[in-house]
């Protein structure tokens, strides 16, 4: 149980030093460019896996083959659009502390769409978590966003949260389906990843081929490849392991430590400081999504 909860933490860390890559990597490398690569080199290692692990790479039925389609269509092609389009324009740390709101998007989404169940205590935590999330997109003022300030940064990367909703609720669908073939969810993130490696491929080849040219610096390929192996490989199948061993709710909870990890790195390896309502809207966010989570975590602390 030890090493389950070392991995969602190590997992954590580098999902938060994927804010950092991309950061660096969309510096000198065009954005779509930096996604088409970090998905060759996450689809093919995932493959592997998926075949040594089975012994094959399983087939799919019809409507897995559109549950496919659709997570590759959300969760791949369109979130690394917003998510690399917008480390363009906005510091790491203050990316994933917008990004953090996903859980609570979810939430929403899961009781209006799926009649998920809703109480005082998810009302509260959502409440707080969105009031923290305006913050830091209004850089210290709440009401910014409804009256049009709102930075091309901030603005992608609250696409990407909305994104990883819907990846979500497709997920759920999909792990059902495949559950009754005694199949993980890794074989599911594996061929999304595909699908939407191949959706990116053919946008970049009509949009600029040229610029799938591999002539990078060491550096960039650095990113790309931390991008590609560590934040989707390695992190997702941890963290697909992990939520097998103790379930989604409370390896979900570990997630919560990406905002902090991306601050932290951001500020030790690319010098960024936030500004005290960035930080306060984070710690709100944080708290909102904390709350909503507390039965599971009471879990963990038994």
């Amino acid at each position: 149980m030890f090493s389950t909860y070392l991995k969602l933490v190590v997992t954590a860390v580098i999902w938060g030093g994927t804010w950092v890559a991309a950061r660096h990597a969309v510096q000198e490398v065009a954005p779509l460019a930096v996604a088409v690569w970090r998905f060759f080199f996450a689809a093919a290692s995932l493959l592997l896996i998926v075949a040594w692990r089975y012994g094959r790479l399983p087939a799919v039925n019809r409507r897995e083959l559109l549950l496919v389609i659709g997570l590759g269509a959300s969760g791949i092609f369109v979130y690394n659009l917003f998510f690399l389009y917008g480390m363009q324009h906005i510091a790491a740390g203050r990316g994933a502390l917008v990004v953090a709101i996903t859980p609570v998007i979810t939430l929403l989404a899961a009781a209006w769409l799926l009649r998920e169940g809703m109480n005082v205590q998810k009302a509260a935590g959502s409440a707080l978590a969105f009031f923290g999330c305006l913050t830091v997109i209004g850089r210290g003022d709440p009401l910014a966003p409804f009256v049009g300030r709102i930075g091309t940064g901030e603005l992608l990367i609250l696409g990407c949260a909305l994104m990883w909703s819907i990846y979500t609720l497709i997920g759920r669908l999909g792990t059902q389906s495949l559950a009754q073939r005694n199949l993980g969810a890794l074989v599911m993130t594996a061929y999304a990843s595909c699908a939407g490696f191949a959706m990116l491929l053919v946008t970049a080849l009509l949009i600029d081929p040229a610029g799938l040219a591999p002539r990078y610096a060491a550096s960039d390929w650095a990113a790309i490849l931390f991008l590609g192996l560590l934040g989707t490989t390695l992190g997702f199948t941890w963290f697909s392991a992990a939520v097998q061993k103790i379930g989604a709710q409370r390896a979900s909870i570990f997630i919560n430590l990406v905002p902090v990890a991306a601050v932290l790195q951001g500020a030790l390896l690319l010098g960024e400081r936030l500004d005290l309502s960035a930080l306060a809207g984070g710690a709100l966010v944080i708290g909102g999504v904390l709350l909503i989570q507390r039965p599971a975590m009471k879990e963990i602390a038994a």
